[in-house]
């Protein structure tokens, strides 16, 4: 008998049908010479400090450094306080007597580093030794289940991946758990104050943010404007001066002649200059930026976003959501024009899918080179059928992006006009010549919210126009934008760098904050231990989360770049880099950290005391 074993119920059935096993039983579908099983997530998980002799929050036992981690079951908090998940056991149990049985294993939990971890631990908690194959898939259509199994790979070709994950689990407990006790007993806490590898330094990105806003003191400053005929086209220009003193924007203000009356001294057109931009489209989603533009579009939490992409993954309609390249390679890009043709009659798009059948299509996302274990995100060429609000809107994204992306440039033409007035003024204008990829979702481009003028009229150097109104404007700078999830995500892919080109932010990811997969998972763990709470569509922290901060904003637990190189070392540990270096990297980082907060926490003790002197 062979066994498969996928992540959730919901896939190992439908692996099952996909094979035509129908005979249910308890944990698992039996036939066609299959047993097809599941987990239900993680089962298993490093054993908590107590299994190693750890017993109580005590100071003399920092750092906590097994010597060798063991597996546990996954924990339950009842009246009787945390037990082992009575389910878990019965499922391993089951799972157990099927290895015994099999003649072949098959590994189908998600093609990933979370799923190569989720299977490995339950292989050697259940002290199985007979080999095992690898289902990889991006999508699971019944063609590419089909194709995935007439492609079984070695389990071994995965132990990389696995050193990768094991290592990623090894040292978030190594770091979260010996953080949380340094920083909970110095403290005097009377709660847990959890800190984590990923979790703070993304915590001190948002109370950074926060804090700057709420510092930041707005500095006034004056522009003159004045309005402009052209044959009666009226348009406007700003002084290119920024006056910090009103008196000296007042006085050159009173300069400007206002010759709405006559024209014998009107404002001289110094130069023009009128470029064409073209605007490449925008790269296919992965998982990271289809959380980003759906959090923009819709308000969806990155959870959320998660959940509906997984949704439709396992309805068959979209490749593989947990993917964190934005790439194809040309063997993927070969069906493209097939996915796009089934869009043709789609009600908003079908336009723009006959208009694509007709041109060579845009390869700016096709680079093998740069797919990693999944493509980019794509519609399979299934029908979709009743799916929610939701999960329309978050399909709805993924193929017009794909449209987006395999469309033609933008083609802008950019005018600036400097005009001399008592001083040099500019008009700027935009003019989209050819809208390409925005014609998708035919919606306006950010740059043009902020301009004067919609378009400029046809002007020559030299040339003289009469000043139809002036104006002396008051304005003052502001502080950049709360986080929101959007922002957030965008700022995790690069440890906090502010970096727009997305192809630069691209290159960094193997150094961001988490992965695409785990992005999610730490804003909500950070929103659960309030630390930050969701105010409208901004990421706010909480007096818990800053007073957290403040004591270890200082520390390297926070440092949002150091944190993204220990994601680095992961990738290359992948790819076949030194386990040992690294874990003796996390221990001495894990003993260095530990007693810079035995040391900080007690900051945040007289500051706990103070807070129930106020209470009491």
């Amino acid at each position: 008998m062979k066994i498969v074993i996928a992540e959730k119920p919901s896939v190992g059935r439908e692996l099952a049908k996909v094979f035509g096993a129908t005979t249910k039983k308890d944990g698992y579908i039996e036939g066609k010479g299959y047993s097809f099983t599941w987990a239900f997530g993680h089962l298993l998980q490093l054993a908590p400090p107590q299994e190693y002799g750890f017993i109580g929050w005590r100071r003399q036992h920092l750092p906590m450094l097994p010597q060798k981690f063991k597996l546990g079951i996954r924990k339950i908090k009842t009246k009787d306080g945390m037990v082992e998940d009575p389910g878990v056991r019965k499922q391993l149990d089951i799972i157990k007597k099927l290895f015994d049985e099999a003649t072949e294993i098959i590994v189908a939990t998600d093609a990933g580093r979370e799923g190569e971890l989720i299977f490995r631990y339950i292989y050697y908690f259940l002290k199985c030794k007979k080999p095992f194959k690898r289902l990889w898939i991006s999508s699971q259509t019944d063609e590419a289940i089909k194709e995935g199994f007439r492609n079984l790979k070695p389990g071994t070709d995965y132990d990389t991946l696995f050193n990768s994950a094991h290592c990623r689990s090894e040292s978030d407990w190594l770091v979260g758990m010996n953080a949380t006790q340094a920083l909970s007993i110095s403290a005097g806490a009377r709660s847990v104050l959890s800190l984590g590898r990923v979790q703070t330094p993304t915590l001190a990105m948002i109370c950074s943010r926060f804090l700057e806003i709420k510092h930041f003191v707005p500095q006034l400053y004056y522009q003159l404007a004045i309005q402009l005929d052209k044959d009666g086209q009226l348009f406007k220009a700003i002084s290119v001066i920024n006056f910090d003193k009103k008196e000296d924007a007042e006085a050159l203000f009173e300069k400007i002649e206002d010759v709405a009356s006559g024209f014998p001294n009107g404002a001289k057109v110094l130069t023009v200059e009128a470029k064409p931009r073209k605007e490449p489209p925008p790269l296919l989603h992965d998982l990271s930026s289809l959380q980003q533009e759906a959090n923009k579009r819709k308000g969806f939490t990155a959870d959320q976003t998660l959940n509906l992409l997984q949704g439709l993954y396992e309805s068959k309609l979209v490749t593989y959501p947990r993917t964190g390249s934005r790439y194809i390679g040309d063997d993927v890009f070969a069906g493209v024009p097939v996915l796009i043709e089934k869009l043709k009659g789609h009600q908003d798009f079908g336009k723009q899918a006959d208009f694509l059948l007709t041109v060579p299509l845009n390869k700016r996302s096709v680079n093998a080179k740069k797919v990693t274990d999944h493509h980019a995100i794509l519609p399979t060429g299934e029908s979709p059928y009743q799916l929610t609000g939701d999960k329309q809107a978050i399909y709805e994204m993924v193929i017009g992006r794909m449209l987006e992306a395999f469309h033609q440039e933008c083609v802008k033409e950019i005018t600036k006009i400097a005009i001399e007035a008592g001083s040099v003024f500019m008009a700027n204008g935009t003019v989209i010549r050819s809208a390409g990829w925005r014609s998708v979702f035919n919606e306006s481009d950010d740059e043009k919210k902020d301009e004067e003028n919609p378009s400029l009229p046809k002007v020559k150097a030299g040339e003289e126009l009469p000043i139809v109104n002036k104006a002396l404007l008051e304005k003052q700078t502001k502080p950049k934008a709360m986080y929101n999830e959007a922002s957030l995500l965008k700022a995790l892919e690069t440890s906090g760098k502010d970096i727009e080109d997305e192809e630069l932010r691209y290159a960094m990811k193997d150094s961001g904050l988490g992965t695409p997969a785990t992005r999610a998972s730490i804003i909500e763990t950070l929103i659960n231990r309030e630390y930050v709470v969701r105010e409208k569509r901004n990421l706010v922290p909480t007096n818990k989360g800053l007073a957290v901060y403040d004591v270890v904003k200082d520390q390297k637990i926070a440092q949002a770049e150091l944190t993204g190189q220990w994601e680095k070392r992961l990738e290359e540990i992948r790819s076949g880099a030194s386990v040992t270096d690294f874990k003796a990297e996390i221990i001495e980082y894990t003993r260095s950290i530990t007693n810079e907060l035995l040391q900080a926490g007690a900051g945040l003790a007289e500051k706990f005391m103070k807070e129930e002197k106020v209470d009491k």
